[in-house]
């Protein structure tokens, strides 16, 4: 498989910087293999039956970007720069943090960024294009002040166009987010919000939660013509004994497993040592799901509208078949669904419901 062979042409106009509000206002895109079925996800009452499980990703999102300064004294005196930092991943020792610095160049080891009163980090080291930070808070107290200081990691396809503010806070993070520690949403999410979930309670779907937070790896490029040569990134997820036994009892009884979001697909197929069975897990995921693959647990999955040339593209065909996902999409575009992280969503269903 070429990367060639998943790539589109999608004018810039359908690229959403914006939710829909309310969120399950959203349109959604229903594809069968022999059907494609316009509506909103709102309609997910209609599709979605009793005894059916949705897998939901409980990762919280923090505001992992912040903006600050860092003086020095120079021959021409006092100068500044300011220094944008996202936060990646913590690291063993508290405090500190894996982080990408932008310009790198301007910061030197031991120098000090301030971003509010309360909120400052001193670079330790840089390390292939990414800096190790120690910020002079932990716990709660930097919980608190990141909060204050730090904005939304908007996908770079949306910081294009808008930098985040205030409303993003709340906009790109799930309803029922709770673990704290994902630098991108777990977007197909974004959808549901608290009447919704209700009316399909009330149904009789029924909810499982795991964690999987997302990295800023989710936004990497895949830079290999041959797609088989992809190194993924990895990222930490839990699926609890009582998620495992919840999902597991739903395969025994016939009901369909349905991940909301890639995320939680990529996790609860991590989790998978066999056809039909997940077992509890907790670690390092890189899956990589491309044309192919066999899924384990996963009977469809419900989406956002993913790039060209991506990881993500390549797992929905894996999930539909190239040349289905490719209809799916030319007929997305031709209808003006809006894509990416704020866009509309798909419900993939590769059986006959």
């Amino acid at each position: 498989m070429k990367l060639s062979d998943f790539d589109f042409e999608l004018p810039e106009g359908l690229i959403a910087t914006r939710p829909a509000k309310p969120r399950s206002s959203a349109r959604l895109l229903v594809a069968t293999p022999t059907r494609i079925v316009d509506g909103h996800v709102t309609d997910l009452l209609e599709w979605f039956r009793p005894g059916d499980r949705l897998v939901l990703n409980d990762t919280k999102v923090l505001p992992a970007r912040l903006t600050g300064k860092r003086g020095r004294d120079t021959a021409q005196g006092w100068q500044e720069a300011k220094i944008e930092v996202t936060l990646l991943e913590p690291q063993a020792t508290p405090g500190q943090w894996r982080t990408l610095i932008k310009p790198l160049k301007k910061i030197r080891e031991g120098e000090e960024v301030r971003f509010s009163d309360d909120l400052a980090a001193r670079l330790i080291a840089k390390e292939d294009g990414e800096a190790v930070v120690e910020f002079n808070l932990t716990g709660e107290d930097f919980d608190r002040a990141l909060n204050a200081a730090g904005s939304m990691p908007l996908p770079p396809y949306i910081e294009a166009k808008r930098k985040a503010d205030q409303q993003d806070k709340t906009d790109y993070q799930t309803v029922w987010a709770r673990n704290l520690g994902a630098v991108a949403a777990p977007t197909a999410s974004l959808h549901f919000d608290q009447p919704l979930l209700k009316a399909l309670a009330d149904k009789g779907v029924e909810f499982t939660y795991v964690t999987l937070h997302v990295g800023a790896g989710t936004f990497l490029p895949v830079k290999v013509d041959d797609v088989s040569q992809h190194k993924m990134h990895s990222e930490w997820g839990e699926v609890s004994e009582g998620a495992a036994i919840e999902i597991n009892t739903t395969k025994q009884r016939g009901g369909r497993v349905i991940p909301v979001g890639t995320t939680a697909l990529r996790l609860i197929e991590s989790a998978a040592p066999a056809p039909g069975v997940i077992a509890p897990f907790l670690g390092e995921t890189d899956i990589f799901i491309k044309p192919g693959y066999e899924f384990r647990v996963a009977d469809a999955l419900m989406t956002n509208f993913h790039l060209p040339k991506s990881t993500l593209m390549m797992l929905v065909s894996a999930m539909m078949g190239r040349e289905r996902i490719r209809q799916v999409y030319d007929h997305a575009i031709a209808e003006g669904y809006r894509f990416f992280s704020y866009g509309d969503a798909s419900l993939l269903l590769p059986q006959e419901p």
